[in-house]
């Protein structure tokens, strides 16, 4: 079987660095096409042996780039287009079918309850998803949460899968020594609480909900935010309105796995999640909460607010997993409280291992196999 898959954008970010994950996972040939923004993730698949492409689209109403999927496609002869993200699910699954591929599989990795991709989600948005998704055979929710949402939106169930995101575990298995090599690469003091927070620094992931907890925890106590975005200045202007500047490190976008070149400083995700004593994720509206997992595979405590990951599980699979209410001062509580608690022996739980990767691409190959065998019945 020949796929391609059809993304957005290649920057650091969940979708991204799944869809990297599932291509090294699945058993069968992929291409990836970027409509924008060939990053980091982007090298990392070039150096997997993955074909990366970049369409160059220029805005959201460059239909000069439709063509040029198409054509693209057509040469590739794919059995199978698998589109991830808003904008290259409209685009790709419109192209697919120009081109000749029926068998169109969609993942939605970011849809909200009031938002998508950090987009409102205004009729014209909704209209136009709904549109171009009757052109797939499936789309696949990345929790059970996000299938409500989409059947609530007018998908029709049928036509809704299941595959949650999946993560390689043992890339996160703690490390005590890694974990003091990181930390003195940071410039971390000895002794000191690490809190946690890993994604986007946009407005929606509420990170300075984080920031305003700070200001009111012990001197000893840092936050190291990784990830990149444009509420990086805002985020840096509250830590200096608080006086915490010096308690706050931000490190960048930083990958899950290696890419095709060292990373700045040479610390990728796993070795900062290791270095930190609990995960903070204040994000009042997640798909999935795959930082969390991620944390949760490295053996850390987490406080969060939305994880539908976690939440779809029995209690006991994550059981240094806690939910608070949202604000600054419930965080300042639930920090206090889980500093206050032993260590633990930074194991991972249950959940971490329900979400491997390989059940996921496993799942998803049976969802490949029933699209193709679609097409060919019809």
């Amino acid at each position: 079987m020949r796929a391609l898959h059809v993304i957005t954008g290649l920057g650091v970010g969940g979708a991204e660095q799944q869809l990297r994950l599932l291509v090294r996972n699945l058993p069968v040939h992929c291409d990836v096409v970027t409509l924008t923004n060939p990053g980091a993730v982007a090298e990392g698949l070039t150096a997997d042996g993955v074909r990366v492409t970049h369409l160059g689209i220029q805005g959201n109403r460059d239909l000069t780039a439709l063509p040029r999927l198409v054509r693209l496609i057509r040469r590739g002869r794919y059995d199978l287009v698998h589109t991830h993200l808003y904008r290259a699910c409209v685009y790709g699954r419109v192209a697919a079918r120009l081109a000749g591929v029926r068998a169109v599989v969609a993942t939605e990795h970011s849809l909200g309850d009031s938002q998508m991709e950090g987009r409102r989600l205004t009729p014209g948005v909704r209209a136009l998803y709904l549109a171009s998704e009757r052109l797939g055979r499936a789309t696949v929710a990345v929790s059970p949460t996000v299938a409500e949402r989409l059947r609530r939106w007018g998908v029709p169930e049928p036509r809704i899968e299941v595959v949650p995101n999946g993560i390689d575990v043992a890339r996160f298995r703690f490390d005590p020594a890694r974990r003091e090599s990181t930390r003195r690469r940071l410039g971390l003091p000895q002794g000191a609480y690490v809190v946690g927070g890993v994604g986007r620094l946009t407005a929606g992931k509420r990170f300075e909900v984080l920031v305003r907890a700070l200001a009111e925890l012990p001197d000893d106590v840092w936050l190291l935010l990784v990830g990149s975005g444009p509420e990086e200045n805002v985020l840096r202007r509250a830590a200096q309105h608080r006086g915490v500047a010096d308690r706050v490190l931000f490190t960048g976008e930083r990958p899950n796995g290696p890419t095709g070149h060292t990373t700045a400083g040479g610390l990728d995700l796993p070795s900062l999640t290791g270095a930190m004593d609990v995960l903070a994720s204040p994000c009042a509206e997640e798909a999935f909460g795959l930082a969390v997992v991620e944390a949760l595979a490295a053996g850390l405590p987490v406080l969060y607010v939305s994880c539908p990951a976690v939440d779809d599980l029995p209690r006991d699979a994550a059981p240094f997993a806690r939910r608070v209410q949202g604000g600054a001062d419930s965080f300042v509580r639930a920090l206090r409280q889980a500093r206050a608690q032993a260590p633990g022996t930074r194991a991972a739980p249950d959940a971490a291992h329900h979400y491997s990767i390989a059940r996921s691409a496993d799942r998803l190959m049976d969802i490949y196999t029933a699209a193709t065998l679609g097409v060919s019945s019809t």
